[in-house]
């Protein structure tokens, strides 16, 4: 069904909800953008499970990268402006120049290395409209995890037991086996979860 990245391309454009998602954010014309994790991640769980009904997003990450204003009140002011054009999404926005500090992390290049420190490699995906109006995917991780339904810690958080910790609690909250039953967990090995 989904075996390579055109094929969630293919999903994710036949899908006039998240094509309009993608069109709003776009329209900010932010640095380095992209429409990521859950957004994708569901989808894609949603699809593989068969479902014919839109499991509900708890916020629709958007993320972007400037160094040029990493304030908390600009990010404020992206979510207020997507809010005014789409006021029934559940928006959030955040700078990844700035969201090192908050993750007590080095610095990241860019979004796309941000997003490979996400917790989990299903959740390290991200989508959005090119300058032409083409889907681009960002999957610093890969999409075989996404796709194989399989959800385990990205590299960076198997390396410390704080991170470990920090991905099993994940887990924990999120309940992600009562909304997609198929899927498997991955735990880190000497952090009980």
């Amino acid at each position: 069904m989904l075996k390579t990245e055109k094929d969630v391309l293919i999903l994710i454009e036949s899908d006039e909800w998240m094509m309009d998602i993608l069109r709003v954010a776009k329209s900010l014309n932010l640095p380095d953008w992209w429409v990521c994790a859950g957004f994708v991640r569901t989808k894609v769980w949603d699809t593989l499970h068969g479902y014919d009904f839109r499991t509900p997003l708890p916020d629709i990450d958007v993320i972007y990268f400037d160094k040029n204003d990493v304030s908390e009140e600009k990010e404020k002011h992206h979510e207020k402006r997507l809010l005014e054009l789409c006021p029934v999404e559940p928006w959030s926005v955040k700078n990844q120049a700035r969201m090192h500090v908050i993750n007590n992390m080095p610095p990241y290049a860019n979004s796309t290395e941000a997003m490979s420190k996400f917790p989990e490699t299903a959740t390290a995906i991200g989508i959005k409209l090119d300058q032409d109006n083409q889907l681009q995917l960002a999957a610093p991780c890969g999409i075989q995890d996404l796709i194989n339904l399989v959800v385990k810690p990205t590299p960076l958080y198997k390396k410390t037991a704080e991170h470990a910790s920090i991905y099993e609690n994940r887990l924990k909250q999120k309940k992600w086996q009562a909304l997609w039953p198929n899927i498997t967990i991955s735990h880190v090995e000497g952090v009980k979860s």
